[in-house]
Order: C-alpha cells, then sequence, then structure tokens
C-alpha cells in the first residue's frame, strides 16, 4: 500500500530505502541514510524511529548486528515492491547505463549481463526526441539491410522490441507509418515543421493479444513448468502488443518458428493465434489507409 501522501516528500523517500535495503538487502542502518541522503547521524536515527511509528512492527533492531532487520510480518507501504525493476536497476549498473549510488543499491549483489550488441548514437537520439516533441520531420542518412540512402520522417514514437529501440515514424518517402532502427541512422538534421497525425496509425494505437502456451509436443510434466516459467495461467499466457510491436514480439520469442522444424524443447512456447494477429495487422494497416486518405 502506498502512504507517500501521508509524510512530506523528502521523509516518504528516506521511508522508500529503508523498506527497500530491509526487502531487498535484509537490514539497514543509521549509516545507510547518512550516507545516501547526505544527513546527520541524529537525523537518520530521527528517520528510523519515524519509520518504525509510520510502520509499526516491519522492523526490528538486532544489537548484534547493529542493524534494523525485517520482521516475518514486513510489509512495504512507502513503496512498490517489483522484482523486475530491481533486475532492470542492477542490469543498467552491470552495463554502466546507471551508477549503483543513482539507485537504492548500496552494495549490488555480484552478477553478469550480456552486452548491448547496438549502440545508438546520442545526437541522432537527441534530435529524433526534438522531432518528436516539436511535430517535425527529419531528414535522416539510413543504413538498410540493402541500401544506404537519405529518407525523410517524421516520428511520434520510440519502441523497444527487446533488442533494438526503432522510431515509429510517418515515412514521406513511401507515405505509411514505419519502423526505423535507431542504431541504423547514421546521421540526422536538417527538421522542418510536420504534422504525421500519429492518431492515424492504427498500428500503433491499437493493441492485440499473443495467446501462448507451453509447446504441445512436449511432455505435461515440461508444460507445467514452462507454464510456471512464465506465469501462465489455465495454461496459457495472454501478452497484449500494440499491433506495430507484434511483429517484433513473435520474432523475439521464437514464436514464428515452424512447429516441426525444431525440437519441442529448444521452442518450449507456442503461439496459439498467429492468424488471428496477422489478420489484426493486415486489418489495421487498412485502416490507416482508410484514414489518410479521408485527410487528403
Amino acid at each position: 500500500m502506498d502512504n507517500r501522501t501521508d509524510v512530506r516528500w523528502e521523509l516518504a523517500r528516506r521511508f522508500e530505502l529503508i523498506e527497500w535495503r530491509v526487502f531487498w538487502q535484509g537490514r539497514i542502518n543509521r549509516y545507510d541514510l547518512e550516507e545516501r541522503f547526505e544527513i546527520s547521524a541524529a537525523q537518520a536515527s530521527a528517520d528510523l524511529r519515524a519509520y518504525e511509528a509510520a510502520a509499526p512492527g516491519n522492523i526490528e533492531y538486532d544489537p548484534a548486528e547493529r542493524a534494523f532487520l525485517p520482521t516475518a510480518k514486513f510489509q512495504a507501504k512507502f513503496l512498490a515492491l517489483s522484482a523486475d525493476k530491481y533486475l532492470a536497476q542492477l542490469n543498467a549498473i552491470q552495463t554502466s547505463v546507471l551508477a549503483a549510488r543513482d539507485t537504492w543499491f548500496g552494495s549490488p549483489p555480484p552478477a553478469a549481463v550480456l552486452p548491448a550488441l547496438r549502440t545508438v548514437a546520442p545526437d541522432v537520439l537527441r534530435q529524433i526526441l526534438a522531432t518528436i516533441r516539436e511535430l517535425r520531420c527529419i531528414s535522416v542518412e539510413y543504413q538498410s539491410l540493402t541500401s544506404k540512402r537519405k529518407r525523410k520522417i517524421a516520428p511520434h514514437a520510440l519502441a523497444f522490441d527487446g533488442f533494438r529501440w526503432h522510431a515509429r515514424a510517418w515515412c514521406l518517402d513511401r507515405g505509411e507509418f514505419r519502423d526505423f532502427v535507431l542504431s541504423r541512422i547514421i546521421s540526422a538534421g536538417p527538421t522542418e515543421p510536420f504534422d504525421s497525425n500519429s492518431m492515424k496509425d492504427v498500428e500503433w494505437h491499437d493493441q492485440v493479444e499473443l495467446k501462448i502456451v507451453p509447446h504441445p509436443k512436449l511432455p505435461k510434466h515440461e508444460q507445467d513448468a514452462i507454464a510456471f516459467d512464465y506465469g501462465m495461467r489455465d495454461g496459457m499466457l495472454a501478452l497484449p502488443v500494440r499491433i506495430a510491436l507484434s511483429y517484433y514480439a513473435i520474432r523475439t520469442f521464437n514464436l514464428d518458428l515452424d512447429l516441426d522444424g525444431i525440437s519441442p524443447e529448444r521452442k518450449q512456447i507456442f503461439l496459439e493465434n498467429r492468424d488471428e494477429i496477422e489478420a489484426r495487422r493486415a486489418d489495421a494497416k487498412a485502416r490507416t489507409k482508410v484514414l489518410i486518405g479521408a485527410g487528403d
């Protein structure tokens, strides 16, 4: 339960750190607060007493550890606990995207992550962001798989497919909404005023559910393990994605692979409604063309 509105902002932040450290690292002491917020020892002690009053029974002082430890009935009141957020921050620390001091981590646990294979030029990203913000179009030198050429695009959003960042944009050359991989933009600029009217991008605004199930050719006990691993309910994971990202989601999760062309143990999961998704994608493209035509 979020009780941050019950206390002033700066104290709520310190309460968040207390809960983060005792939940994820099993302890917190006065020095942790002193170091993270650059406050006095007296203020840190007062904060810990204030937290005990605001969340009674959540922590208790252990003289042997010289630290506060979580009790068996600990329940976070000021912090939304999320394993995904914890691991995302740990990944960011390991890849030098964030410094540990910019997170609630004290000492990050031993960890290793694969390095990113693609990088985006900061100046390119800055210009794409400005173009989105200011409703403009921009000339870019773009390296596709087949050629390098100048293109004029009007981006209206960014999208991440699990491996690469894209600019979702109206392509003035092709007369349609397309995705442009940011790491393939060699240079960008100049810009000029242009409203792509992104509300006509039906593929971007509409969603579809990927209905993912364990591979049907796996033994029952292995299907059960995979269902648990993916957090499936009643043997299925209904994954909502923008229609524009459904193509990438299917490829990222290897759901485009032929059911009989790879071993069930390697594939593990299967897309039940692939025909529906392809039909929704075609329908969204058609509706976008109608909307664009109506505006001409």
